[in-house]
Order: structure tokens, then C-alpha cells, then sequence
């Protein structure tokens, strides 16, 4: 019996369609002779710090071990993974048909991830038995069947799987550790802030506090331009002066900065005669839009509607997994396999039956049209997000579901569309030594832009071009108006969640260092379509970040919070930088090509930790925003350790308050309040459970 071991539900139910006969049958599929089973996502997780912590440190409710300096760095000696509590019944089923199988089929998605997860189902049950790898970047009907009569054998693949496991260890370390470590010294300092570290979420926290202090320190310089109205035998058009090299008047930036200078230049144009000095007219086309990757998608739907990523991740999901209308979200490519063009009439006629208000703009699709999305070469792990030949109802939708579904269903209707094309004109004049430009644009087929034109206000704004009259080189012209217009530099715009997921995949654009810049590149950025919005939300949630509505714009910015900013302040500049990244990620890419081992990387990531968690355990820090430690009773001392206890406001219950030991987290004693004393008859022990921190 053959067993595929699929990463996640729909991917087994893709595989049991591509062998046909398929069953379904508790937790998996019978196929013929064949069984094809699923994960769902990673069933196993690495143990907390307290399973690597001495055996005496003392536990509180809930049974967390208390935060303490000496317990620092915490490094494993022996990597514990454990089953995930709601895993445990499908991976039972997964032991179960392991043992009677003979052979097993490693179906993971194609990346470092899938590779891990199932490699770790079968370390989990030290299963021996052959293992062929089933690799395929889509689960289109095609793709399925190519990939089941090309299977290969694990073992080539064995060092993707090996660097997933590394960059899950290196980031435990540090996550794990420098949380921990950070918020001690903070403790130290007189904060009871949680400062919680990671690879992914502090370099982020980091380039929203950069872009705040950018804005704050910016000075806004004011400048000049100049713009005319110029008669010409076939009518009137504007144009815009162009500076020559040596202009005086010009600031280090080419802005024209000098008032005089410029009202100098509008007294002696103006009624003025010149010259064409250029005229050119090209036809140009302008290719159809992608696929949406995620970030594309929350990006875009960030700047129409104002949804947060957390909110388009949820929708996403739910379009894939409860109405099955689009394909699989989290994906970072925005093309398309050249072997879903053959599905392309079932799902044009699905779309009409789920879409019929959009019945008019899609019969107008002609699938012989071929578009730059259709490209296997750039396909990744998986392909972009495009609808599903599922005839669902659109009607059963909520209005922030319909309105991302219809940005899928238009981008993928607009590939078989024809391209946009435009008469594009460029006129370059001279007036009295001065030279000014101007562009026309004058739509001749709206081509895939008609399914956006009633919906996309850029897509307007850019169409709405000057139309220029017919001219030619030579010919004479007059400056019938030249105005002054004054103006000011802007600052940069605050970041929104669309944005941030945006900065976060394009990361290099924030380095310098040409090597790190290169290789960030080269990566993903930082994070994952997979994960990046919920890094976001993570770092909303512990009030790192905050948003804020802006006059005029529908997506909410994202600020620093005086927290955020004095966190990033007290890191060093090695964990906050994306830098880190690039480094990892080289290293990474050798281990999966087998050219490094991942137990050096570990080490070297230990030593990285010694140093990290030594540097925060000399001296302490004050951070700003957080709970600030409040001042130490010398009266009333904690029944449990002796030490003073500290009154504190409730934060539930205006005008009443509670006593806690001064000596939190290392005792977590707390006290009701009884007339301004400790009430010692009701004490309980609130010990500290925040011990696990994001995994990025």
C-alpha cells in the first residue's frame, strides 16, 4: 500500500481526485490500493523554555515557571518536539496507516515548511520505510497528475526540510531568550512592560518607529514651479518649465527655491513667442495586471475599502476554505501555471453562474488571449490567488467578502482581455532661452481596462491625460499665461497595514549594505504571506503599535506607541535590523542546497544568543509607556517571601485597588485591598504565564 501524507486537507482531497476512485474514510482517503491522508499544517511544536528550565524554579497558577536572570540563555541540549494538543487524533490516524504501508509518499507543499512538517510526522514515528517526495506547485487537475508520475525520491529534498528545521531552532532561541532577557533588564529599570523579541516582528516594530521619526523631524522646504498656457495654431495646451543645468535660484535637490527668481522668469515669458523644439508620438500598450499574491491582494484592498491585513487574511481564508470561490491564499507569487489554461473555460462559466451582474464584462472574455501571467518559470509554491470553477452562491458573501472576491474575479477575467493601448505624445518647447514639457495621452483601445474603469479611480485619474493638438517640430507658439505655483516637500506617508505588509516583503528598499540588500532581495523579505499580518496584529495587540484614522484616507495608518519606540531603543541594532535576516537567509539557502550542516548554524546562533542575553543583563533600562513600578511598601510585606508589597490601582474597577509583591515575577502574590491594607485573608498566587512569544 502506497501512503501520501499530504500537508493540509484540500491538497490530500487534490491528490485522491488525481488517483481517482477516491473515498473519503474517517481521516483519509482510500484510492484502490492507495491511502491519502493530511496534516493540518505543522502537528508538531517545539517545547516551551519551562521544559528545558531547572526543576525547582518555583510554579504559579496555570503552572508557568517564573522569569529569572540566572535561568538565562535557555539552550536546549536536546531539541524537544511536541504533538499539538488538537493534532492528536488525525496524527493517530497518520501512525496507524504508516504501519501498514509500504510505501509513503511525502506530499508537503514545495518549500522549506512542507518539506519539515511531514519529515517531522515521520521522525515522530520512526517510521524506515521508503519515502518518494510529491512535488507540484499547483493542485490543478494537471499539475496533480504530472506530479504523481513524477514522484522522486525524498532524500533530494531532505535539505529543505533541514532548513526549515534551522530557522525554526534560531528563532526560538531568539525569541524565547531575548524576550526574556530584555524584559528583566526593563523590570530592573522600573517597567513591568512585556518586551517580546523576534526576527520577523522587531526589524518591523523598527520601520514603523523609523518612518514616525522621519515624519516628526521633517521640515517642509518651500519651492517653486512653473507652469504656462501656450497658443498654438491647432489650440491651447499647458506645459511645465524645465530648469536648464546651471539655473540659478536651484537648492542640492534641483527645486527651484529663489522667489525673485521665479517671479523674474514669469514677468519674461509671459505673451512671449517660441518654438517646438520636439514633438514625438508613439502608440504604446500597457501589459494586463498579475495575479494577486496576499500582499498584493491586502495591499489593494488596503487603499479601495481600508481593510486591515488581519481582515483580508480572514476573508481570504474564508473565500478559500468555507465558499471555495478563490484558490489558496497564502502565497507570495502572483503568476500562474501554463497548465490552468486549459481550465479556463469551466472557470469562465462558473464566474457567470456565481457572477451574473458580471455577465456582460466576462462574456466579452476571448481565451485565446494569452497574458504574461501564465508562466511556469516563476511559479513558487504556490501559484496566485484566482477564482475556483465552484458555482457557490455570491449572494451568501458579506459585503468586505464580495468586495475582494470581485477584485479577484475582474483581475482574472482581465487576462483575456486585450491589452490597453494609448497614443502617447511628448512636446518639448523653448521660449526665450527656456524650456518647458508637457505629455499627452489619448486612449485608443481600453483593452483590459474597461473591467476597472467604473471602479478604479486611479486607473481614471491616469486615463484622464491632456489631449494635445496635432503639431510638428518647428512650430510656433505663443506663452499667452506663465503662473508661479508654490509648493511644499512632503513628508513620507504614514504606513498602513497594506503598506507595512508591502515594506515587509520588499525589505532590501530599507537596507544600504549592498551584500544584505542583495541577498534580502533575493529572499522573501521578511515574515511570510503566511505570517506577516499576524505580526502585525501581534505587535498591535502588546501595544507596540496602534492605528489611527487619517482625514481623506480610508485604510487606517499604523503609529509607534511611546512603548513601541522606547523597545526598539533598548534593543541592539543587530536584532532589530532586517540585516539579520539576509544573514540567516544565506546560510539557510547553503543548508538546503547541502553545502552547510544545520547543527553548525545552531551553534552559531548559540553563541549569537550568549552575547545578546550577557549585553542585556548588565545594567537596566527605563521604557517608556509601560506599566511603571510603583513605590514599595516598607509596612506590608508579602506573606509569601517577606518582601515589600506594592499598592496598585485596579484596571477593571474604577476607585478600587489590589497589592502585589514587589518581587514579581519571581513571587506573584497579590491581595485584595481592605480600607488602603493588604486583606491577608484573600490572597492568591497570580504567577506569570507569558513565557512563549511569537515564533518570528
Amino acid at each position: 500500500m502506497r501512503l501520501f501524507i499530504a500537508e493540509k486537507p484540500s491538497v490530500a482531497a487534490a491528490i485522491a481526485a488525481g488517483l481517482g476512485d477516491g473515498k473519503k474514510s474517517g481521516g483519509y482517503y482510500e484510492c484502490g490500493p492507495d491511502r491519502v491522508t493530511w496534516c493540518v499544517g505543522h502537528m508538531f511544536e517545539l517545547a516551551g523554555p519551562d521544559a528545558y528550565t531547572p526543576a525547582d524554579v518555583p510554579t504559579g497558577k496555570g503552572g508557568g515557571k517564573l522569569w529569572r536572570v540566572e535561568d538565562l540563555p535557555i539552550i536546549p541540549r536536546e531539541w524537544l518536539l511536541q504533538p499539538k494538543a488538537e493534532m492528536k487524533e488525525q496524527l493517530a490516524t497518520i501512525g496507524r496507516l504508516i504501519a501498514q504501508a509500504s510505501t509513503i509518499i511525502h506530499a508537503g507543499d514545495p518549500d522549506r515548511e512542507g518539506q519539515l512538517l511531514v519529515d517531522d510526522v515521520l521522525r515522530h514515528f520512526k517510521s524506515t520505510k521508503p519515502v518518494q517526495r510529491f512535488w507540484v506547485n499547483a493542485q490543478d487537475t494537471v499539475s496533480v497528475r504530472r506530479g504523481l508520475d513524477a514522484l522522486q525520491a525524498n532524500t533530494k529534498y531532505m535539505g529543505w526540510g533541514e532548513a526549515a528545521r534551522a530557522r525554526q531552532r534560531a528563532d526560538w532561541l531568539i525569541g524565547m531568550n531575548l524576550s526574556r532577557a530584555f524584559t528583566l533588564r526593563a523590570q530592573r529599570g522600573g517597567s513591568r512592560a512585556l518586551l517580546t523579541v523576534g526576527r520577523v516582528q522587531t526589524p518591523t516594530l523598527a520601520l514603523v518607529v523609523a518612518r514616525d521619526r522621519e515624519i516628526e523631524a521633517f521640515k517642509p522646504i518651500p519651492y517653486h514651479t512653473i507652469e504656462a498656457k501656450f497658443q498654438h495654431q491647432g489650440g491651447l495646451f499647458k506645459a511645465s518649465w524645465k530648469p536648464g543645468e546651471d539655473q540659478a535660484g536651484m537648492d542640492s535637490e534641483g527645486r527651484l527655491t529663489d522667489t525673485a527668481i521665479a517671479n523674474a522668469l514669469v514677468a519674461q515669458l509671459s505673451n512671449s513667442t517660441g518654438q517646438i523644439t520636439n514633438y514625438k508620438q508613439e502608440a504604446k500598450k500597457t501589459s494586463h495586471p498579475l495575479a494577486f499574491s496576499l500582499s498584493d491582494l491586502t495591499v489593494a484592498a488596503s487603499q479601495k475599502f481600508g481593510y486591515s491585513a488581519d481582515t483580508v487574511l480572514k476573508v481570504c481564508q474564508s473565500l478559500y476554505e468555507t465558499h471555495k470561490l478563490t484558490s489558496y491564499p497564502r502565497t507570495d507569487c502572483a503568476y500562474l501555471p501554463e497548465s490552468q489554461l486549459a481550465d479556463a473555460p469551466q472557470v469562465i462559466e462558473a464566474l457567470k453562474h456565481v457572477n451574473p451582474d458580471l455577465v456582460p464584462i466576462i462574456d466579452k472574455a476571448n481565451l485565446s488571449v494569452r497574458s504574461r501571467v501564465w508562466d511556469d518559470k516563476k511559479i513558487t509554491a504556490h501559484h496566485g490567488i484566482i477564482p475556483t470553477m465552484h458555482r457557490g452562491n455570491k449572494a451568501a458573501l458579506r459585503e468586505d467578502e464580495r468586495n475582494i472576491y470581485e477584485l479577484v474575479v475582474r483581475t482574472y477575467v482581465a487576462q483575456f482581455y486585450p491589452l490597453h493601448e494609448f497614443m502617447s505624445t511628448t512636446v518639448e518647447l523653448e521660449v526665450k532661452g527656456e524650456t518647458f514639457t508637457t505629455t499627452g495621452k489619448v486612449i485608443t483601445h481600453q483593452g483590459w481596462r474597461e473591467l476597472f474603469k467604473d471602479t478604479d479611480q486611479d486607473a481614471k485619474d491616469k486615463d484622464a491625460g491632456q489631449t494635445l493638438p496635432p503639431m510638428a517640430s518647428g512650430d510656433a507658439v505663443t506663452c499667452a499665461e506663465a503662473a508661479r505655483r508654490d509648493a511644499k516637500t512632503k513628508a513620507p506617508s504614514r504606513f498602513t497595514e497594506g503598506t507595512l505588509t508591502k515594506a515587509m516583503e520588499n525589505i532590501d528598499k530599507f537596507v544600504t549594505d549592498p551584500a544584505h540588500k542583495k541577498m534580502l532581495r533575493e529572499g522573501d523579505g521578511i515574515g511570510t504571506s503566511a505570517t506577516r499580518a499576524s505580526v502585525i496584529s501581534e505587535l498591535k495587540r502588546r501595544e507596540f503599535l496602534e492605528v489611527k484614522t487619517e482625514p481623506g484616507q480610508k485604510a487606517e495608518i499604523i503609529v509607534s506607541t511611546v512603548l513601541g519606540r522606547s523597545t526598539i531603543d533598548a534593543l541592539p541594532d543587530i536584532v532589530k535590523s532586517p540585516v539579520l535576516t539576509a544573514l540567516y537567509e544565506r546560510t539557510l539557502k547553503e543548508i538546503e542546497q547541502g553545502k552547510s550542516e544545520l547543527d553548525a548554524f545552531v551553534r552559531a546562533q548559540e553563541t549569537f544568543i550568549k552575547q545578546q542575553v550577557e549585553r542585556a543583563n548588565t545594567g537596566s533600562v527605563s521604557i517608556a509607556g509601560g506599566k511603571q513600578a510603583a513605590a514599595v511598601s516598607s509596612l506590608y510585606k508579602c506573606m509569601a517571601c517577606s518582601k515589600g508589597l506594592v499598592h496598585r490601582p485596579s484596571a477593571k474597577f474604577k476607585g478600587r485597588a489590589w497589592w502585589g509583591c514587589s518581587g514579581y515575577p519571581d513571587c506573584a502574590q497579590t491581595y485584595e485591598d481592605l480600607n488602603g491594607k493588604p486583606d491577608y485573608s484573600k490572597g492568591r498566587n497570580a504567577a506569570n504565564t507569558t513565557t512563549n512569544t511569537t515564533k518570528e
